[in-house]
């Protein structure tokens, strides 16, 4: 942990700007934000980027502030107004990548890239194997078909010397201009090619497998000051105030920039997107405040999960999908045949570069493998695919151990891959590489007693970072962009840094995590809520209560028979295979959307249906689309999750809703009071029912208005207004009173007393605050409630509940239900 320089936010509210929300837009926000609590606004990407971007992470310009939005000039009003409101500015940060644009001369380093070659100035910033085939050319993965289909489509325009093809323009080589068209393709520093050549011809590092964001060497220190010398010098003006980090396992050494970007910063509070998994630490040598929070939504979400609801909900899901088990049958095996897939075909080329690399190292050895290439290739995707995490890192001594054993464990399994165990000694020498090590030497001291050369040394530490690169680009594709898909479940566990197959956490889990984060991360970003969440943390919420009365979901699907399930394909009469599991899938979204009948619904419902079918790749793809397939998804979630046959739904919604409620009011208590600094995504104050991108990136809304009432004493009419008091009374408490939440605070659990303990959890910060909330409401209704369980507040006092302001005495043992006869939740402070 890195503690800031300056002080950390108490909280961050998180806005989208995209041209339909620029500076101006946010600017007219800030009175309602300061006035909700929050200490600082959490911008999205700022920097130029791809005309029209709704997301800012094509970035093609890290001189200048987005036109779109309103420029340089934009952002620093914005940044004095919220100055004037008591905020600071906490901005996005994208240094893993830069786009490939239409037209190229967009991104000005690249464009010089390719009218220049391996010889123009920007060469090093981008990450380019100009040795890895094509000629010593960079392919262009753009064309709408092969190359030779699309000549016709060349314009030569020979006086301004540039290449156009629809709405791409590319710079010529000098002296190239006058050329025959295939002798002026052949002759440029570029070559232009189908762009399904990409996923095994690329020579050019890219943001997992999107060709149209070229990897950046941020490594390199004329290219950090560059790309970076804009925003520091907005951070020493005082009109950024910390920042956030996109994507920092696209890095060739995370720890390296982090340390430069600390000093750059003068040590501002900085948190990266790191996406932790299972016990998964963040290496405590990175310069940092922290994540972004990821790992606190697994831990949030998990309270709200019945083990014994979400094990009978797979069994009915079983029964009604009938699935492989590595298609959705069995999570383990889901993940394996989904990374397969992902390292042999999308990965094919990231894969390549590495077995030519790979086999260059061996060729040097002192005592040679001998290695085949196809027993590299075999031995780099068994390893990768074996990888439990989404990167190790072998340039961090904090890290050193705990990543060589996991890679020796994955080692032993990718070992019994190959038949013939002579040759599975090509796993030893990926494992070697994976960790930095030269072949054959465990404690990589150059091997043999010869020092490597300038050439070996710089493909080892080459390899080493790429095998990294490659692994977290498989972990994000084939698990939260495949297996995601393929094992629907309980759609609520399927989120970033989420476990699916084991999605319920218990409060000593919990506990313990916010005692290890108020100790080794007490500022760590905190979320339930982003722009990339697969579901917002209300629908979460919904969808979450189903763990608790699995028998009544089975029941409302069952009492539609065949018309549950969507039949599709067209084939010769008109019938095709029916698919339970999109149909489950729709059934379950349209319950956490809470979509009403009709055309609303359905057009929030249906591309996002569209969306997981194509991601799950099973019946279409975004490749290989199916139309017939998905007109009849759309068509079935018209007529049914949102049509006619919806609605069983709506009379499920009406029974569950008490307990919803529990789920949404507890997890928004449990995000704003817990260790750490809640990012609070916008419209997440209120109830914010989202779906997956582009659903979740609309222009933000606000209700002024409607906190006004609250704050005048206006009872909650709604849920919405519910959450809304409720966010607003805790981020202010967190903001009049930072001591009690900070890096100087403690973290404290408060045992529940009597026979339904388990239900509620409680803990106190700092001796002055006590959080209460109910977790699994509904089965705690169905064994009869609280009955005589209690929770013994705190010594000290008296405590004040600052929703109801009633008022408790210190060490008093109260009675849960009378303690929470109004709410689900409690907040109470001893001020």
């Amino acid at each position: 942990m890195t503690q800031p320089s300056s002080p950390s936010p108490t909280a961050t509210y998180r806005l989208q700007l995209q041209p339909d929300f620029p500076f101006a837009a946010a600017e007219r926000a800030v009175p309602h934000l300061a006035e909700l609590g929050v200490s600082h606004l959490h911008l999205s990407p700022v920097l130029e980027s791809v005309p029209g971007s709704t997301h800012g992470y094509d970035v093609v310009d890290h001189t200048a502030v987005r036109a779109e939005l309103g420029g340089e000039r934009g952002l620093r009003q914005l940044a004095a107004t919220a100055r004037a409101h008591g905020l600071g500015l906490v901005v996005d940060l994208v240094p893993n990548h830069m786009a490939v644009p239409q037209p190229a001369g967009l991104n000005g380093p690249l464009w010089e890239v390719l009218r220049d070659g391996p010889a123009s100035p920007y060469a090093r910033w981008f990450d380019i194997d100009w040795d890895g085939g094509h000629d010593g050319r960079l392919l262009l993965p753009v064309l709408g078909g092969p190359l030779g289909d699309e000549l016709p489509h060349f314009v030569v325009a020979a006086g301004d010397g540039v290449l156009r093809y629809h709405d791409h323009a590319f710079p010529l080589r000098p002296g190239t201009e006058e050329l025959p068209l295939p002798r002026l393709l052949a002759s440029q520093w570029y070559r232009l090619a189908w762009w399904r050549l990409a996923r095994s011809e690329l020579n050019y590092r890219r943001f997992f497998t999107i060709s149209e964001l070229i990897g950046v060497r941020v490594e390199d220190p004329e290219v950090f000051d560059a790309t970076h010398r804009t925003v520091l010098r907005l951070v020493r003006d005082g009109v950024i105030d910390g920042l956030r980090i996109d994507h920092p396992d696209g890095l060739v050494d995370p720890g390296g920039y982090l340390a430069r970007l600390h000093e750059g910063t003068g040590g501002r509070w900085t948190v990266v997107e790191k996406i932790l998994t299972g016990d998964e630490r963040l290496p405590a040598s990175w310069a940092c405040a922290g994540t972004t929070g990821y790992d606190a939504l697994r831990h949030i979400d998990g309270l709200f999960v019945c083990p014994q609801g979400s094990g009978r909900l797979f069994s009915h899901y079983r029964d009604f999908v009938t699935p492989l088990a590595d298609e959705g049958g069995d999570w383990e095996e889901t993940v394996r045949r989904a990374a397969y897939e992902v390292v042999t075909h999308d990965l094919a080329a990231e894969v390549e570069r590495l077995v030519r690399t790979a086999a260059r190292i061996s060729g040097r050895a002192p005592r040679p493998g001998d290695h085949a290439p196809w027993a590299l290739r075999q031995a780099l995707r068994e390893l990768l695919v074996r990888l439990p995490v989404y990167r190790p890192y072998a340039a961090d001594a904090t890290r050193a151990a705990t990543d060589a054993a996991m890679l020796g464990r994955a080692a032993t399994g990718a070992r019994g891959a190959f038949r013939v165990p002579e040759e599975a000694r090509a796993v030893d020498l990926i494992h070697d590489l994976a960790l930095g090590r030269c072949p054959d030497e465990p404690d990589g001291d150059g091997g043999h007693g010869d020092t490597p050369d300038a050439a070996d040394r710089a493909d080892r530490a080459d390899f080493a970072a790429r095998f990294a690169q490659t692994a977290s680009a498989l972990h994000a594709k084939s698990v939260e962009d495949t297996a995601f898909y393929r094992y629907p479940v309980l759609l609520s566990a399927c989120e970033v840094g989420g476990d699916p197959g084991e999605p319920a956490l218990g409060p000593d889990a919990f506990h313990a995590y916010c005692a290890r984060v108020q100790r080794d991360w007490p500022t760590t970003g905190t979320v339930l809520s982003t722009h990339d969440t697969k579901r917002s943390a209300d629908v979460r919420a919904r969808i979450a209560v189903l763990s608790e009365c699995p028998d009544r979901w089975r029941d409302v699907l069952g009492s539609m028979a065949e018309a549950a399930v969507c039949g599709v394909g067209s084939g010769v009469d008109g019938a095709g295979p029916a698919d339970p599991m999109v149909s489950w899938l729709a059934w379950q979204t349209a319950f956490g959307l809470g979509a009403p009948a009709g055309g609303a619904g359905a057009e929030r419902v249906a591309p996002a249906v569209l969306k997981a079918a194509r991601e799950a790749g099973l019946r279409t793809s975004w490749t290989e689309p199916r139309a017939d397939y998905e007109e009849a998804v759309t068509e079935f979630v018209h007529s049914g999750p949102c049509g006619p046959l919806g609605a069983p739904l709506a009379a499920l919604d009406a029974e569950l809703a008490p307990f919803v409620r529990a789920n949404v009011l507890g997890a928004a208590l449990l995000h704003l009071t817990m260790p750490g600094v809640p990012d609070l995504y916008q419209g997440s104050e209120r109830l914010h029912t989202a779906l997956v991108d582009p659903d979740n990136r609309a222009p933000a809304r606000f209700r002024p208005e409607l906190l006004a009432e609250l704050d005048g004493g206006a009872a909650p009419l709604d849920l919405s207004a519910e959450k809304l008091r409720l966010t607003a009374t805790a981020l202010r408490l967190r903001r009049r009173r930072p001591e009690w939440f900070g890096a100087a605070a403690s973290y404290e659990p408060v045992r529940a007393e009597g026979p339904a303990a388990d239900h509620c959890v409680a803990f106190c910060r700092s001796g002055r605050v006590v959080t209460v909330l109910t977790r699994l409401s509904l089965r705690l209704v169905e064994t009869g409630g609280w009955w005589d369980t209690g929770l013994r507040l705190p010594p000290g006092g008296p405590w004040r509940e600052l929703l109801t302001g009633r008022e408790v005495p210190g060490g008093a043992l109260v009675g849960l239900s009378e303690l929470l006869a109004d709410a689900p939740v409690a907040l109470f402070a001893a001020e």
